[in-house]
């Protein structure tokens, strides 16, 4: 038998993806002590197999995430299987100078212990996988983010933040199913002075949907869309499979002329518009 053991901040997910496995959500218990320590267990969890669903928001979730582990091993658990909606500290996999550490491969490390299998959805460089013992599975979700967006998107173009990132582009616009693509550009004139631009297609009376992987502070997404605003834009969308909408976010693309901003539930925000659930199913 299997259970969903889910971490304190993806009870959302875990509960949809339990009704997609049609399988038992377990109950999980979360505490901390007068002395500041963490406590996550799960009381009654007795079966064979545990999926562990936990996005690593914080320092206090990734600790969660080993504790549950352990607690479903204490248990009897033969098959851990442990999901990353979202995978902290990915974005550092590389020491950025001497020595600096690289700390997604220091927390893939510390995953890996307690687990037999990962699954992570859309990490930003997927070779952060092979950080993983045994490699890690990349769940590409990008598709699921084409479910929100209008049915009436007047002569779309998908945009994706650079010319890297035109596969994320690609796959909403196809699964939405109209379309075309493109990437901005960024050109750099001085030390300090960045132009961005789309690199080829006209947006003027256009609807365009932004897509990213995963949108942090906004900073430079709202230019982007201010960019589109000087040259007559139509509706702006953006998209995100990771909604991480750190600090004044929302409010700096909404003050950009952002319409909507659409996430997945990777990361469990008001905009989470659509859940991952089923793509991590495909894969389970």
């Amino acid at each position: 038998m299997t259970t969903i053991v889910s971490g304190s901040a993806s009870q959302t997910l875990a509960a949809s993806l339990a009704d997609e496995l049609e399988v038992s959500l377990a109950a999980v218990e979360y505490d901390r002590f007068p002395d500041g320590e963490l406590l996550a267990a799960a009381p009654d969890f007795d079966d064979d197999r545990a999926i562990i669903v936990g996005s690593t928001v914080s320092s206090d979730a990734h600790l969660e995430l080993l504790q549950l582990q352990d607690a479903v091993r204490e248990a009897g658990a033969e098959d851990v299987v442990t999901v990353l909606p979202y995978m902290g500290y990915a974005r550092q996999d590389e020491a950025f100078e001497a020595g600096h550490p690289v700390s997604a491969r220091a927390v893939a490390r510390s995953i890996s212990t307690g687990t037999d299998r990962v699954l992570t959805v859309n990490p930003h460089e997927t070779a952060i996988c092979e950080f993983f013992e045994p490699t890690a599975t990349a769940v590409d979700a990008a598709g699921r983010l084409a479910d929100p967006l209008p049915a009436d998107l007047a002569d779309p173009v998908f945009l994706s933040p650079d010319a890297g990132a035109i596969d994320l582009a690609e796959t909403v616009r196809d699964a939405y199913g109209d379309g075309e693509t493109d990437y901005f550009k960024k050109t750099r004139h001085s030390g300090t002075e960045v132009e961005i631009s789309p690199s080829d297609v006209d947006v003027a009376g256009r609807d365009v949907v932004v897509t990213d992987d995963i949108i942090a502070t906004g900073s430079t997404m709202s230019e982007a869309v201010g960019v589109l605003r000087d040259r007559d834009v139509g509706r702006v969308f953006v998209t995100c499979v990771h909604p991480l909408l750190a600090r004044n976010a929302v409010t700096k693309l909404r003050r950009a002329g952002v319409e909507t901003i659409y996430g997945t539930d990777t990361i469990e925000r008001e905009v989470s518009a659509v859940s991952v659930a089923p793509a991590i199913a495909d894969e389970l």
